[in-house]
């Protein structure tokens, strides 16, 4: 009788165990990072990866940096962070933005991006840039709110240097958007914008789209449970990338210090999502940055260490987003690291708050060094991609590229937002299929079609391009 309720029991757990792991986002490789090597992880650094400092503080100007994200616009790139004398969420912290026109070899000193509030403070929220208009998000945190919350305002711009007054980013019921907002909005295939936002009151997160193409007003809460935790929501400051099936997957910061990565999921375009589980990636309890490499190839910079410690930066890759098997150093400690100058609140050694863009070939994962740097790290596509094997394999003609992303995936990737036409013909010239999309890039699943040769254009406002494509069994 013992033996036969044991066995029970143990076939209950086991199929309890299997769901776990049915329902877990992604795996990773177990040994792929060397957690006894403090300063690389026993990782090394991709061919062509190459830093460039920013902004380095000086005793003349402010000695605190963070919250980094950068942009590309009308051919010039833009970096935005939070800057203040010399503390974390000071009163007298402000936005600060800089411009390169020369691909990223030389910067603007800081300009001011959004000032400071009489009561309270102004921090980055991160970019979304259109073909014609360059939209920054403000992060502002009145003074006199309890618990500690905000509310998030944009700017925008034609040029890159004359901007809008403030305006509030508007729900889909005409309120403001009463969250702080995560700094990487995400543009799928089809326009749709989906990202996050830590609500009030307190900073209780919550996944969020909009059909708007400019994210400044639409925005509608996804169904999620986080998790309580006080003030805040146990899960903090997500980012997140898709799976090649359309699967979203959103990665937390786990603020409960288990010191792994979380994760929920979302088939339906982020309007409902999984409840988020404790993964086996490592994290130090950090703003990460995740995203698709325009081959698919999935990524995630962060820090992937089992404690507070934010170094090294890394870049993790997966093929298709359910497994990480493949690593890369970006920044890493010991000599690579330069020293901390300044004192101030909340700063130490480290690599802080990456996030990331796809722009021109590279991959850019943008940074604060001590938390007074500004500084971004660039890594050649040709070198880190895992489903294709170089960037001229792509073809890349105009600012344009078609390829296949897997057996029968269809990627069409753009060096800036455009309106696209997409058509897709068999060899006798029939049109099979065709679709439109606004952004920098689509996928779509060519299941169902038959295998052979077919032929894509691609029609923008300024140019046709054409490829061929060999569909197999």
């Amino acid at each position: 009788m013992l033996r036969t309720k044991l066995f029970s029991v143990l076939c209950l757990m086991g199929l309890s165990l299997q769901v776990w792991a049915d329902e877990m986002p992604f795996t990773i490789q177990s040994d792929l990072y060397d957690e006894s090597d403090t300063e690389t992880l026993g990782l090394t650094y991709a061919p062509g990866t190459e830093t460039v400092t920013i902004f380095a503080p000086t005793d003349a100007t402010d000695k605190f940096s963070n919250g980094i994200v950068m942009t590309a616009f009308k051919g010039a790139l833009y970096c935005m962070w939070q800057s203040s004398a010399k503390d974390e969420d000071a009163s007298d912290t402000w936005v600060a933005y800089s411009r390169s026109t020369d691909g990223g070899k030389t910067w603007t000193a800081p300009m001011v991006l959004a000032k400071t509030l009489d009561n309270g403070y102004c921090s980055s929220g991160g970019w979304l840039a259109t073909e014609d208009k360059l939209i920054g998000f403000i992060n502002t945190w009145p003074g006199n709110l309890s618990p500690k919350g905000g509310y998030t305002r944009y700017v925008s711009s034609e040029d890159g240097m004359t901007w809008t007054e403030p305006a509030d980013v508007k729900m889909a019921d005409g309120t403001t958007l009463n969250g702080i907002f995560e700094q990487d909005p995400h543009v799928l295939a089809d326009g749709r914008i989906v990202n996050s936002a830590h609500f009030q009151p307190g900073l209780k997160i919550c996944p969020i789209y909009t059909d708007d193409p400019l994210g400044i007003s639409g925005w509608k809460k996804g169904s999620f449970s986080y998790t309580a935790n006080g003030d805040q929501s146990r899960e903090l400051e997500p980012s997140l990338y898709q799976k090649a099936d359309g699967t979203l997957v959103m990665v937390f910061r786990d603020q409960n210090s288990t010191f792994k990565k979380m994760a929920a999921t979302s088939s339906d375009r982020g309007e409902t999502w999984t409840k988020a589980v404790v993964t086996d990636f490592p994290d130090s309890r950090s703003k990460q940055s995740a995203g698709n490499l325009p081959d698919g190839t999935v990524y995630t910079a962060s820090n992937p260490v089992n404690n507070k410690t934010r170094i090294p930066l890394v870049l993790t890759l997966s093929k298709d987003g359910n497994h990480f098997d493949q690593a890369w150093l970006l920044r890493a400690g010991g000599e690579d690291l330069q020293p901390l100058r300044y004192s101030g609140t909340a700063k130490r050694a480290c690599y802080s708050y990456p996030k990331s863009m796809v722009y021109d070939g590279y991959i850019y994962v943008a940074y604060a060094t001590n938390k007074e740097d500004v500084e971004y790290t660039r890594v050649p596509l040709s070198s880190i991609q895992l489903n294709a094997s170089s960037v001229k394999a792509l073809n890349v003609v105009g600012g344009l590229s078609v390829y296949l992303s897997g057996s029968r995936t269809l990627s069409v990737v753009s060096d800036k937002s455009r309106s696209l036409d997409i058509t897709l013909y068999n060899i006798t010239g029939s049109s099979v299929l065709s679709f439109a999309v606004d952004g920098t890039s689509a996928d779509y699943s060519l299941e169902g079609l038959p295998a052979g040769v077919y032929m894509v254009r691609v029609k923008s406002a300024d140019k046709v391009i054409t490829r061929k494509v060999m569909l197999k069994d």
